[in-house]
């Protein structure tokens, strides 16, 4: 069962607390797919199903607070925490993607963090490679409030606009592409029906027929094979 599908199978009052826990986890380092899990339940608040202010502020919180513990994390471990975990997960933490995490950082400072939110790379190093650079705290924490209110506040209003005006344009058309599918099939159908017809007519130029003007349908003749 993907991401997706098991959020949408969780009862309404948990949704806000599993977008939290999946953007958490994932801000603290673990690869988790937040990004998909705070779509998926935005498009359950745009069917009614949660509000879609729970799941911004939960997304944001569960932002903020998982890149906290991801720095803590990172500036007790250091740089060899990164090695190990690249030599257990090579695939998300292998040396090519810590040094374009780490130049990214070196050039960005703490705007690497903010904008690191972004991206899917720098959203699982962000916290802990902050950590382990020894970024100060409150310049971290800065770029950590602004990147997750923009990102889980932005993604939350934007899907959900898009998808109101979605619904709303689905819905007043429904009638409208019932119709043309409907006219469409018919149409179809007639041109089967007359190519149909004319297939079959007698000295139609469709009719197979042999070389000697014969119908096509004669018995096929066994040749002998030359030796």
């Amino acid at each position: 069962m993907h991401i997706d599908q098991w959020i949408e199978s969780v009862p309404p009052t948990s949704v806000y607390a599993l977008v939290a826990l999946i953007i958490g986890l994932e801000s603290v380092g673990i690869p988790l797919p937040g990004e998909i899990a705070l779509v998926t339940a935005t498009l359950m608040a745009v069917k009614g199903t949660v509000d879609p202010w729970g799941v911004a502020l939960c997304a944001i919180a569960g932002a903020v607070i998982g890149d906290s513990i991801g720095y803590a994390i990172g500036r007790k471990g250091g740089k060899p925490l990164f090695e190990r975990l690249g030599r257990k997960f090579p695939q998300h933490f292998g040396p090519d993607h810590l040094a374009t995490a780490e130049r990214s950082f070196h050039r960005w400072g703490m705007w690497a963090v903010f904008f690191g939110r972004f991206v899917a790379l720098l959203r699982i190093f962000a916290g802990p490679l902050a950590g382990a650079l020894r970024m100060p705290y409150w310049k971290f924490l800065i770029a950590n409030v602004l990147g997750g209110v923009c990102w889980a506040g932005g993604t939350t209003l934007l899907v959900y606009k898009v998808g109101k005006v979605a619904e709303k344009w689905l819905g007043s058309f429904s009638w409208i592409g019932l119709v043309l599918a409907l006219a469409g099939g018919l149409a179809s159908a007639w041109v089967l029906k007359r190519r149909a017809a004319r297939t079959h007519q007698p000295g139609s130029l469709t009719e197979p027929t042999g070389s000697d003007g014969s119908n096509g349908d004669a018995e096929l003749r066994a040749e002998p094979i030359a030796d």
